[in-house]
């Protein structure tokens, strides 16, 4: 089931993330990617927003990929929504900011003149758990070994 979770992670582009500073959440739509393993999800925001504010403030994030786009005029009994709970960390060096920076703009061309903004900020997020939900009632969890 771990396989089938990183799949579909693999394999959207958009999330939902949310945040939270003392008892207020923050969701916000987010262009993502993996590494290889799926082990680690990288997106891009401004250091200025409430996200990145949220996050600096609390490092533990939860992510929501869903499969709804894929069974517009199905029954909400096709979709698979998969919750990812994680923890925010800085990159260290160069070398793995450049590395993230080519993965996004891999599968989001579109992000680089806000990755080339000054004020802009990479995100790592590293995976704790996958819950996948298909459907109504099957339920699937899986936590990572740390």
């Amino acid at each position: 089931m771990i396989e089938a979770m990183k799949n579909l992670a693999k394999s959207k582009d958009v999330c939902v993330l949310a945040t939270a500073s003392g008892e207020k959440p923050h969701c916000s739509l987010m262009a993502y990617t993996t590494d290889d393993e799926c082990s680690e999800i990288y997106m891009v925001t401004y250091r200025s927003t409430r996200k990145f504010k949220n996050l600096t403030e609390n490092p533990f994030v939860s992510l929501l990929i869903d499969t709804r786009e894929e069974h517009k005029g199905s029954p909400l009994s096709e979709v698979k929504a998969m919750t990812i709970s994680g923890v925010f960390e800085r990159l260290e060096g160069e070398l793995e900011r450049k590395m993230v920076r080519q993965r996004l703009l891999k599968k989001h061309p579109h992000l680089k003149v806000f990755m080339d903004d000054p004020v802009s900020e990479l995100i790592r997020v590293r995976i704790h758990s996958f819950l996948l939900l298909q459907g109504f009632t099957e339920a699937h969890f899986v936590e990572i070994a740390r």
